[in-house]
């Protein structure tokens, strides 16, 4: 072929050995002139690297999920400065006696002090929303927007963990409202922003709220959500990720860590998925510690 290419064309032979692409896998052995050919496989371009086929991206999938399975740097949770106990206490909605009594139930039964005072009866669901606004500064949920649908493209499995539910969603504005139904999630802010561009606002729902909400959620045509309840190591969930890259002939891809999940979107010409590792065996751990988010963009 080099040959050829000399003895037709010999002003091209000398730019020959610089056809070579600029594959981020080093040990590539593919060139420009190869990549041209009808129906060769397509490349996927990682930030600022491109690899010129899946085989070279699952090696870049590999080094990437390994750094994160890896030790993981904690981040404090941004707690409020107000107490939900001692926000209902300065509302004349608790007693100084109820709120000591639930307090010691709740760490008795090891369990949320919302839900100590629900069972209890001593307070309502629109109470404890009308506290959490106020401790985190954000409004509660306007009347009227519980039971609208709302199609978006985020993994079921990461909103239910957190208990948060899509309000509202704009594709032209990049807009996305979020209901909390337990704490505000800075960190899971952070990552829907990352994933999908588009600026969050949040708000303040009732358990019942977003359990209602979440049934008129939906997912977009194209759209697959795919959770690893099993993921195995670092190797195992690079090859699930080249499989799915395979699946949806992979133009991009970006990878997350948010607890103890690690999210693998890809999106291609034949759909976008979002593979969801759970990472089960520092599950309960990971849940006590509240760790925050660390992300990794990869894009084109």
């Amino acid at each position: 072929m080099r040959e050829l290419v000399k003895l037709l064309v010999p002003g091209v032979a000398r730019h020959f050995n610089h056809l070579r692409a600029a594959c981020g896998n080093r040990f590539c052995h593919n060139t420009q002139l190869m990549r041209s050919i009808p129906g060769s496989r397509p490349g996927v371009s990682v930030g600022q690297v491109w690899f010129c086929c899946i085989d070279c991206f699952v090696v870049a999938s590999y080094m990437t999920l390994e750094r994160m399975c890896g030790p993981k740097v904690m981040e404090m949770p941004r707690n409020p400065r107000l107490s939900l106990g001692l926000f209902l206490l300065s509302k004349g909605l608790l007693t100084a006696e109820q709120l000591r009594t639930a307090t010691a139930k709740s760490h008795c039964l090891e369990e949320d002090i919302e839900v100590t005072l629900t069972k209890q009866g001593l307070v309502s669901e629109k109470q404890l929303a009308a506290a959490r606004s106020a401790q985190w500064g954000y409004p509660m949920l306007a009347p009227g927007f519980i039971g609208q649908m709302v199609e978006i493209d985020i993994p079921r499995t990461i909103l239910s963990a957190c208990k948060v539910a899509p309000l509202h969603y704009s594709a032209t504005a990049r807009r996305i409202v979020l209901g909390f139904a337990r704490r505000v999630e800075h960190s899971l802010i952070e990552l829907i922003e990352e994933m999908t561009q588009c600026r969050v606002e949040p708000c303040i729902i009732t358990h019942t709220d977003f359990d209602e909400q979440m049934e008129r959620f939906s997912i977009p045509p194209g759209y697959e959500e795919v959770v690893v309840d099993d993921p195995g190591p670092p190797e195992k969930m690079a090859r699930t990720v080249g499989r799915t890259a395979v699946q949806v002939a992979a133009r991009t891809a970006s990878f997350a860590q948010w607890r103890n999940f690690v999210l693998v979107r890809v999106s291609g010409k034949r759909g976008k998925v979002d593979v969801v590792f759970h990472l089960t065996r520092n599950a309960d751990v990971e849940s006590r510690q509240q760790f925050g988010i660390f992300t990794e963009s990869i894009a084109v």
